[in-house]
């Protein structure tokens, strides 16, 4: 067994939630420029345009890495845990969403998490661009924290988090939502405005 590098960055600032901004095409390519020295021979991403853009604009700067879609790096809800076993904003916000939104999500995550977040046969190096609620599923797996833990956990588009997986210890999550690539004004977007410093 070897060592598993994952990086996951959220899609960069996009129009309505679709296509990407002015701003989330500046923000992917100083993403790509961050990682172009580092050896990633794959690039997941889920089939939304805002987060299949972000891929294109970073796998730019990573040659010879493999782009994949799929569903699995999409943007759902990983899990739902019960309405009374959270605090009252959690269980508002999960209201927002439908019964089949609810019930879909969490086999993709458990099948993400299957496919990602442990040692590899060889030293790994994938980067996965997805959306918010995925990245944060990820950290909460590997903080060994609570499932409803992944709901707070906000991500900045374009931030870098990247968590080590090594044979026989604890996962290690070496930066999360970490913008030092990106200048002030392209930092903290896709968070609400509370909680942008």
């Amino acid at each position: 067994m070897a060592n598993r590098y994952l990086y996951l960055a959220r899609h960069g600032a996009a129009i309505d939630e679709g296509e990407l901004s002015e701003t989330g095409c500046e923000q992917a390519e100083l993403l790509g420029k961050r990682l172009a020295e580092h050896p990633i021979t794959a690039v997941h991403h889920g089939p939304l345009p805002r987060a299949a853009r972000t891929a294109e604009i970073v796998a730019r700067h990573l040659p010879g890495a493999q782009v994949r879609t799929a569903d699995l790096y999409g943007d759902y809800v990983p899990a739902a845990p019960p309405r009374d076993e959270l605090p009252p904003a959690h269980a508002a916000f999960l209201n927002g969403f439908t019964d089949a939104e609810l019930t879909s999500g969490p086999p993709l995550a458990a099948a993400a998490i299957a496919r990602h977040a442990g040692p590899a046969d060889v030293e790994t190096h994938e980067l996965i661009i997805t959306h918010n609620f995925l990245v944060a599923w990820f950290v909460r797996h590997a903080l060994g924290a609570p499932e409803a833990r992944w709901m707070g956990l906000n991500q900045g588009n374009c931030a870098l988090t990247v968590i080590l997986y090594r044979p026989e210890v604890p996962p290690s999550l070496m930066f999360f939502n970490d913008m030092s690539h990106l200048p002030q004004d392209l930092r903290w977007t896709g968070f609400p405005p509370a909680l942008r410093m």
